[in-house]
């Protein structure tokens, strides 16, 4: 499969099947899901596989457009297929021999005509992986931020609190460029969970749930909770008196004052991306 390949034939009417498919990737290497001329994309080339199986192009709706270097675990896409002869089973054998093993399709089923992956999403979940330890791991330096200094679990998991509910959750987030006389889009997400847990072996997980993200919202978050948890950000300021003298008093107010100032530069510097992953898409039952 290359970006040579000549073109399908169009999709032709008649009888059609909407699809939903979960999708799971590694996203070392590839430019973000959605399709973008000139690099590499996970949708680009997931799209090319199915319309290589298929025989027709497909479009893909996709339920978290993650970035470059993120990785899925539970992303799910929908598009239109041809119904008559559709084999879900040999589909989903033949794209993953194709575009294996950094993209894997999971599962395929054919929903209702009104499924889209996107908008009828009801929340998304995401997992971010810091290894905190001394020494760093080979076999998880592609899916674990390493972080060698000492964080504070407790103060971590305190710095969740503030951003239960809805908020304004533009400290966190790339503000869109203003556009004349186009009411720019709003900020506030409304997260439902939000939590530190120790993984074993030196990995601390942090997940966070809410009905949708803004662009970098989870590695924004995250960066700035590392701060926090080393000792480097105390209520009210960006530094604290002692790097590395964590305390638990005012580390809720901490992140509070950040989420309050609606500022990106209140925030703290990006996690890198290969700690992120879309573990999974909640829809409405």
């Amino acid at each position: 499969m290359t970006l040579f390949d000549p073109p399908t034939p169009p999709l032709p009417s008649g009888a059609r099947a909407r699809v939903r498919m979960t999708v799971a990737y590694h996203g070392r290497g590839y430019h973000g899901f959605a399709a973008n001329p000139g690099v590499t994309t996970v949708g680009a080339v997931l799209a090319q596989g199915l319309e290589r199986v298929l025989g027709h192009p497909v479009e893909l709706a996709c339920a978290g457009r993650t970035d470059a270097g993120v990785h899925a675990r539970g992303q799910v896409v929908s598009f239109d297929a041809r119904s008559d002869g559709l084999d879900l089973a040999g589909l989903v054998r033949a794209v993953n021999s194709l575009c294996g093993p950094s993209i894997a399709v999971r599962d395929a089923v054919v929903t209702g005509a009104d499924f889209d992956a996107r908008h009828s999403a009801s929340g998304r979940l995401y997992r971010y992986a810091v290894r905190n330890a001394e020494v760093p791991d080979p076999f998880d330096a592609t899916t674990a931020w390493h972080v060698p200094e000492p964080l504070d679990l407790a103060v971590l998991r305190l710095s969740c609190d503030p951003l239960i509910g809805e908020h304004d959750f533009a400290s966190f987030c790339r503000r869109p460029k203003a556009c004349a006389g186009v009411e720019p889009p709003s900020l506030v997400r409304r997260v439902r969970d939000a939590r530190w847990e120790d993984g074993g072996a030196g990995v601390l997980l942090f997940w966070i749930e809410a009905n949708a993200f803004c662009h970098q919202m989870v590695r924004s978050i995250v960066g700035t909770m590392v701060e926090i948890g080393k000792g480097q950000r105390r209520a009210g300021g960006r530094s604290a008196a002692r790097p590395g003298a964590t305390s638990t008093a005012g580390t809720a107010g901490t992140m509070a004052a950040v989420i309050r100032a609606r500022d990106r530069r209140h925030a703290g510097n990006l996690a890198p991306p290969h700690g992120l992953c879309l573990w999974e898409v909640r829809y409405p039952n």
